[in-house]
């Protein structure tokens, strides 16, 4: 039974350090990726948007609140282009 015991523990450290070493390589890979992308790979200028006016039927007051609930929850990033009433 000792005999068991000694090959459980040998193959549990086995395969946590297979584990540890793969997972440490997937790491190690996408860092280098990242890096080789940002400094070889040009960034994408955005294009400035003109800014068109939003018609509904919805109340302005409430148009004016979705507009900055979508402006702060996006960090400026979004838009909204249309909002229909289901």
């Amino acid at each position: 039974m000792n005999d068991n015991f000694g090959i459980a523990i040998e193959l549990l450290g086995i395969g946590m350090t297979t584990v540890f070493l793969i997972l440490f390589l997937v790491v190690f890979i996408g860092f280098l990726i990242i890096k080789f992308v940002n400094r070889f790979m040009p960034q994408v200028q955005a294009l400035p948007v003109v800014a068109k006016k939003i018609t509904s039927a919805i109340h302005p007051d409430k148009m004016a609140a979705i507009v900055s609930a979508v402006q702060t929850v996006t960090n400026g990033k979004g838009k909204v282009v249309k909002v229909e009433k289901l």
